[in-house]
């Protein structure tokens, strides 16, 4: 029923779908329709369209199956990096192993589009809830007090998007519910702009959200806010030039401090049909077997890994998609992978080579299937080609990672015992005792950058970590980076992604980024 609305939200150049004669009038004659509303913002992270897991698309320009927004942000984190390969031959798939990709690879133009897609319909819903509008319709009291904490997930919501833009493509067309509708293009903004813009919405939205770990799961709280200025703040310098640490140390203790999260007792639990049972999980992207259905999301993270002598039925899914693999560089951060010591280290070895010959061959890398559609009682989720397994976007471990990352990079208010207590914690979680422990003299920045991979690989981190360490152009190799086997190094001007031509030629105002 929002599908007018949608419609009328584009600043750029999309075309949105489906079209619909509902006028805002109609639409909120019933109060539900602002939490409904409020849901498909939350929505388009897990589903490309109004009816899964294909049908009646929400960008008709983009190949459905391949836009899904959690699933290509993914690709974009995970696939130029030694975490992951894929063996697909999809136009412009390669081109992310090898860094070559363009200002025509759909892939980049499906994220990009997305991310706008979100800025646009979380500024329809802040323009809808005004107390202006909420007068105009009478709306009840009880209603007002709810959309009072809907907006701030909105902006939450519309800040998250903001984020991964300038993490992805840097400077960026910017507008807000304040621009009007059907007006010029907008114009660019820079990156440290947009940086500002989210710092300042973030503090201001944080009294409006609901407390750490008390809203109702999927639901952004203030933890999740907490975790988006802490991603924010460490990464500073990349977005903005600045120095932000201490604040990033400060954004971590809340979370810590908050006694609303605690570690999951199992690491693979975290990746299960059940997980949303974790208290670990700080901010989820939820996937539903049965109310859920999309060809990216969790779908694509449980059966693209899924082939040679594997068998479906032991991940609760019914096929394998003979894709998604790791490289040896990888495998090689955990120190005794015949015994899997270290429980993180979730590999497929049999019939598979550790070395890459050929990424098209999908024999060759170990397979990772870290996500599962079984339960934690080993019962298979609620369908057997989309899971019910939820993507974990924030969770407690990272909180712990980027706490003991901003105190050796000199952020204030924090101290390197308490860093390396919580680092022991994941690593006693990883080998069932304190044999992983480590001491103070161990806690290096480089250790952290491979404890980062260790613990949250395939968590769509990988590309973000690389850049800030400034590892993952002109100062990295990996097998198969620059489409050769023993890897090269690469133009820095790959850091940032191109903003697709398709824009560029629609939005005059738009500058491309360098080297593109």
């Amino acid at each position: 029923m929002v599908g007018a609305l949608l419609v009328m939200a584009a600043c750029t150049d999309l075309d949105l779908e489906p079209k619909s004669s509902t006028t805002a009038a109609v639409l909120f004659n019933d109060e539900a329709a602002y939490r409904s509303f409020l849901a498909r913002i939350y929505s388009g992270i897990a589903v490309t369209g109004q009816q899964g897991p294909a049908g009646n698309t929400d960008i008709s320009s983009l190949n459905e199956g391949f836009s899904n927004y959690q699933r290509q942000l993914w690709q974009l984190q995970e696939l130029p990096t030694e975490e992951a390969v894929i063996s697909w031959g999809d136009e412009g798939i390669q081109d992310l192993h090898n860094h070559v990709w363009t200002t025509a690879n759909q892939f980049v133009r499906a994220v990009y589009y997305r991310i706008f897609y979100q800025v646009s319909i979380a500024n329809e819903f802040l323009r809808e809830t005004t107390d202006a509008k909420l007068d105009e319709r009478n709306v009840s009291q009880s209603t007002r007090n709810d959309i009072k904490a809907y907006r701030a997930e909105a902006r939450f919501l519309r800040a998250l998007s903001l984020w991964h833009g300038i993490d992805l493509f840097g400077d960026l067309p910017f507008y807000t519910e304040d621009t009007p509708v059907g007006s010029e293009p907008p114009a660019q903004a820079s990156r440290s702009e947009i940086f500002n813009y989210i710092d300042s919405e973030l503090k201001t939205i944080e009294a409006d959200m609901i407390a750490a770990g008390q809203n109702e799961y999927g639901r952004a709280d203030r933890g999740a806010l907490w975790m988006l200025q802490a991603k924010l703040y460490l990464n500073a310098e990349v977005y903005a030039g600045a120095n932000r640490y201490t604040e990033a140390v400060t954004a971590c203790k809340k979370v810590i401090d908050s006694g609303a999260y605690t570690l999951e007792d199992e690491y693979s639990h975290l990746f299960l049909a059940d997980n949303h049972r974790s208290n670990e999980i700080i901010f989820a992207i939820p996937f539903d077997g049965l109310n859920t259905q999309s060809w990216g999301g969790t779908t694509y993270l449980v059966h693209a890994p899924i082939g040679g002598s594997m068998d479906p039925a032991a991940y609760g899914v019914n096929s394998g998609w003979f894709g998604l693999r790791t490289t040896s560089a990888f495998v090689d951060l955990f120190s005794d992978i015949t015994g899997n010591s270290d429980e993180r280290a979730i590999f497929y070895t049999d019939g598979q080579t550790k070395e890459i010959n050929a990424i098209g061959n999908f024999g060759d890398g170990y397979a990772v299937p870290k996500y599962s559609n079984l339960t934690s009682e080993g019962l298979a989720g609620s369908d057997l080609t989309h899971p019910d397994t939820d993507f974990p976007m924030f969770r407690l471990a990272d909180a712990y990672l980027m706490y003991a990352e901003a105190v050796l990079r000199g952020g204030q208010g924090g101290d390197v015992n308490t860093a390396v207590n919580l680092i022991n914690e994941l690593r006693q979680r990883a080998y069932n005792d304190a044999t992983g422990n480590i001491a103070a003299g161990d806690l290096t920045l480089d250790f952290v950058l491979n404890e980062r991979s260790r613990e949250l690989y395939w968590e769509g981190h990988r590309r973000t970590d690389l850049i800030r360490f400034d590892r993952f152009t002109d100062n990295g190799i990996w097998p198969w980076k620059g489409g050769v086997k023993e890897g090269k190094l690469t133009e820095s001007y790959r850091d940032l992604y191109p903003i697709p031509a398709s824009e560029i030629l629609a939005n005059p105002k738009l500058t491309q980024n360098d080297g593109y």
